[in-house]
């Protein structure tokens, strides 16, 4: 017998798989290796055993070592599977469902022994660390050394878990609507549906029971949400209702973090992989539902090599296990309505009707916000109440410019206008990361008279904050770098008695605040004027979105609404 390995190469001048012999340890498909190859000592992956080989066996090499996590043979047979469909390699597609770099982390820990005799003879300091048992070692190592060699103490290393962040949540099992046990009946039957249900329609309530039953037959499910921002609030839902069974996975988690998660999925010991769209990959047993939660959103297209699709990726995934696919949204792309049964939820689960959309007229007005929002912004505020303001650009002004000579501050790179940035006292290109100092005068004629146009998520925040009575909480790339601001912002925001949250398109995903009276999209125009075929398309489902996180559980009297700002009513 031979190993076939695909060494982890970028290269796409290799043609693999190749033989090598097997070593001392077991091997399987998916088995993750360290080779020989060339001059080199690179990682590589099992994808298949052979009895023969066109190379004479005493030619072969051995793989220098076995490392300790494999993938599940399903994944190696994904990867072949992209590598054809998106014109890659396999090697670059096994390098999206190899385990995540790292270990496990163990830490020592005390128990009392069975029979502790003899504690009569001990110091307070000794008794008190006694009390506080079982427990890790941590400081009180020493002391427990002792009391360890007088047999009242067991000291034996364990595994720490590093878990993410959760947001607490008490497990809401409302009593389902007419129409949310007709779609579970349905989406019981198997196969692939289009869950299309109303902002607020429960659709969520459906993914948990559908996941409930997948448990109950023993199967596994992997739920996709569009954005890190959305993972938080999801696991905190699907964790209150089954526990620690169930697993976070995304880029924002640490690295251990992220072993130690993708390890519980692999060891079966979690059987839900909750994530953005690399959660696509999870290594789920049995895998029995897949969720596509806001199925239209662009950013389950991955822009990297392979340029895979999450959606078609979960498609290929259910069909491999005949396991159910839900595809949820109220924006549908046409695509998924014209492929797959529908299943529909028309009306929300708390009775009230979707809030009005008012669009109102920006030509003439060079304030970002029109009067009549200031005024519905001013009565929030006094009410205290919560709104959502999207304005799809963050940064302080979209532009400069030199009055005096024409001149646009532009990246020298990607030839697209800087995006000022005042706090950080800067201009950013949010193409390539390029970044310089605000300038004071032009270099071109070297007049004083820089302007700025325009209003990003940072001018709006300020002016807000300034203008109104109200904690105003700003949402965009810039507020979201650091590892758990999301969930942290996201749940002062919730926490708060009145608020105002102002952001890109992160705002308008998802979000479900009983709370909030009033959103506002600031510039409509803005995605509109995208060259993309899809532009209207994205635009809709951008200002249905926004107004679904409006009158979510309200009976506010005035009741809650939407505005909508343009160029082009």
């Amino acid at each position: 017998m031979i190993a076939r390995i695909e060494p982890l190469t970028t290269t796409r001048r290799v043609s693999g798989p190749f033989d090598y012999k097997l070593p001392a340890e077991p091997l399987e498909v998916g088995s993750v290796v360290r080779i020989p190859f060339g001059r080199q000592q690179l990682d590589g992956v099992v994808t298949g055993l052979a009895a023969v080989t066109e190379v004479p066996e005493e030619r072969l090499v051995a793989p220098t070592k076995v490392l300790p996590q494999s993938i599940p043979p399903e994944l190696v047979d994904l990867a072949a599977w992209m590598a054809a469909e998106y014109c890659s390699t396999p090697a670059r597609a096994l390098s999206l469902v190899l385990p995540p770099p790292g270990r496990e982390r163990t830490e020592l820990w005390a128990i009392p022994a069975v029979t502790a005799n003899g504690t009569e003879k001990l110091t307070e300091l000794q008794r008190a660390a006694l009390a506080r048992l079982p427990a890790p070692a941590g400081g009180d190592l020493a002391v427990l050394r002792r009391l360890e060699a007088r047999g009242l103490v067991t000291i034996e290393p364990r595994v720490r878990r590093r878990a993410p962040l959760s947001i607490a949540t008490e497990d809401r099992r409302p009593p389902l609507t007419a129409e949310q046990e007709a779609a579970l009946r349905t989406i019981a039957d198997g196969g692939s549906h289009l869950l299309h249900g109303v902002t607020g329609s429960g659709k969520t309530e459906v993914y948990l029971r559908a996941a409930e039953r997948a448990l109950d037959a023993g199967k596994g499910v992997i739920v996709l949400v569009p954005e890190i921002a959305l993972t938080p609030q999801t696991v905190a839902r699907f964790a209150a209702r089954f526990g620690d069974t169930v697993a976070l996975l995304h880029s924002a988690l640490s690295e251990g973090e992220r072993f130690d998660e993708w390890l519980r999925l692999r060891r079966g010991e979690a059987r839900i992989a909750v994530g953005p769209r690399s959660a696509v990959f999870a290594p789920v047993h049995d895998l029995g539902l897949v969720v596509l939660d806001e199925e239209h959103d662009p950013s389950y297209k991955h822009e990297g090599d392979p340029r895979y699709d999450a959606r078609l990726v979960a498609r290929w995934r259910a069909a491999y296990h005949g396991a159910a696919l839900l595809c949820g949204t109220a924006t549908p792309r046409p695509e998924t309505w014209r492929e797959l049964p529908h299943v529909t939820l028309t009306r929300r689960v708390d009775g009230q009707g979707l809030p009005p959309v008012q669009v109102v007229d920006m030509r003439g007005h060079h304030h970002p916000l029109h009067p009549e929002t200031q005024q519905a912004l001013v009565d929030v505020a006094r009410a205290g109440r919560k709104a959502i303001v999207l304005v799809n650009r963050r940064g302080w002004s979209n532009f400069l410019t030199c009055r005096d000579c024409g001149r646009v501050w532009t990246c020298p790179q990607c030839d697209v206008a800087l995006v000022l940035h005042r706090a950080a006292g800067e201009i950013a290109c949010h193409h390539c990361g390029h970044h310089e100092r605000v300038p004071t005068r032009c270099d071109a004629c070297q007049s004083l008279a820089v302007a700025r146009h325009g209003a990003g998520t940072e001018r709006l925040e300020a002016e807000l904050a300034e203008r109104l009575a109200i904690p105003v909480f700003r949402l965009d790339a810039d507020t979201a770098a650091t590892k758990d601001a999301v969930p942290k912002l996201l749940a002062r925001f919730r926490a708060a008695p009145s608020g105002l949250l102002v952001g890109t398109q992160l705002v308008a995903k998802g979000h479900d605040f009983p709370d909030v009276t009033l959103g506002v999209v600031v510039d409509a125009d803005q995605t509109l004027r995208f060259p993309d075929f899809r532009a209207e398309e994205r635009t809709f489902a951008m200002v249905a979105q926004l107004a679904g996180r409006a009158g979510r559980g309200s009976t506010s009297s005035p009741p809650a609404r939407v505005i909508v700002q343009t160029l082009s009513p």
